[in-house]
């Protein structure tokens, strides 16, 4: 969609307190997402929508809940759950800076893995908006700390895999807490049983909202895999990265110990690399996200759940060095580059018995097949019609 075809914030009935935030954060044009879910938000319908990763759901949610703030009521007004605390980090930081001319509106962030002190004195500056994951958000309502008896919106982000983690007996405690007539919206990347089971208990009459990854929202990524067994992928791996051609990379492996291992492998040999995984402490989660969004470092490792809701704009390539256990995350995976209408490039190192799982995936997507790269006699990897794909090797 080109900036003509878009329609500008500027269009929307919204607060130039507002207004002014979104310009300070470079955004003059709405994305799709934004177009169609601020004015039914606005309106206080529920909404049930369906959304690719990357295209704006923060500010189409946000907007809405903060035109809705009561500066004077210290009660919780405003509630989002995640189903990381990458995510909830994320969406509180974003909301935050849409937030920043309106004196008085706070903000609280609750998730596991950070010291209850320091949240519990957020909830005690009586935060009008709340982000939070599941269990830690049950925890503090608990405690008798959360009271979400009289809040006005409800945003359950990323809804289907919140769900599919197993939260489900948690999110419906937590709906079940609130008033039966506040505002309900969902958003998720897919559509399965449980989200839809949520959707009829819980909303009254939702509006649907479909975005469709047409070729101006879709992310341009050229996708490639290069046969490698268990034995040579560290040496594939460090072909790639020896290239110097990305200069920010995310590389995904399917587990904690894995990804922990090559980290430290790749260290070892002098690379720029870090990790995150759910053993890290999560502050030195956070601190390593945001060097490696700083450019501290060029090489982030990391496993599916760990970079739930890493927003990293300028990410240049993804590597699968493992092909993921779920069809669905090879698109969160990739999904990671390509952003902000930057070209992205994704390659997956396949063992062949890994190419089983890459034939189900491709079937499953229904989305291009990538490019076969392989290696000549002398080493050197090349395109299927002979052209090397690295310029400087």
């Amino acid at each position: 969609m080109s900036e003509i075809q878009q329609k500008p914030f500027s269009s929307l009935d919204i607060s130039s307190e507002v207004l002014k935030a979104v310009d300070k954060m470079g955004f003059k044009f709405m994305t799709p997402v934004q177009e169609e879910t601020i004015p039914v938000m606005m309106d206080g319908h529920d909404i049930i929508a369906l959304a690719p990763t990357g295209t704006g759901k923060t500010c189409a949610f946000g907007i809405p809940m903060l035109e809705y703030l009561q500066l004077n009521d210290t009660d919780i007004q405003e509630l989002v759950l995640a189903p990381t605390r990458e995510l909830a980090v994320q969406i509180a930081d974003e909301l935050t800076a849409l937030a920043r001319f309106i004196p008085g509106a706070r903000i609280a962030t609750l998730y596991g893995g950070q010291p209850i002190p320091k949240q519990i004195q957020q909830l005690k500056r009586k935060p009008q908006i709340v982000v939070a994951t599941p269990g830690r958000l049950l925890d503090m309502m608990k405690r008798g700390l959360a009271d979400i008896r009289r809040i006005h919106t409800m945003v359950l982000d990323e809804a289907d895999e919140m769900l599919k983690m197993g939260f489900v007996k948690d999110v419906t405690k937590i709906i079940e807490a609130t008033p039966k007539d506040r505002q309900l919206v969902m958003f998720s990347a897919t559509t399965n049983n449980d989200v839809m089971t949520m959707s009829w208990k819980f909303q009254y009459e939702p509006v649907e909202i479909t975005i469709a990854a047409v070729d101006e929202n879709k992310p341009k990524i050229t996708q490639y895999v290069i046969e490698a067994d268990r034995k040579n992928k560290e040496e594939r791996l460090e072909y790639l990265l020896d290239a110097d051609e990305y200069r920010r990379v995310m590389i995904f492996a399917n587990t904690k110990s894995m990804t922990q291992r090559l980290c430290d492998h790749l260290q070892k040999k002098g690379y720029g690399a870090q990790c995150i995984h759910g053993d890290i402490p999560q502050g030195k989660r956070n601190r390593t996200l945001e060097d490696f969004r700083r450019g501290k470092f060029p090489y982030l490792i990391c496993t599916d759940v760990a970079a739930r809701g890493i927003d990293v704009d300028d990410v240049e390539a993804v590597i699968n060095y493992d092909l993921p256990q779920e069809n669905e995350y090879y698109t969160h995976r990739i999904g990671r580059t390509g952003r902000a209408r930057r070209h992205g490039v994704a390659i997956t190192l396949m063992s062949f018995q890994e190419s089983v799982r890459m034939d189900e995936i491709l079937r499953y997507l229904q989305g291009d097949k990538p490019e076969k790269l392989e290696f000549d006699d002398m080493g050197i990897l090349r395109h299927q019609n002979g052209e090397a794909f690295f310029d400087n090797i």
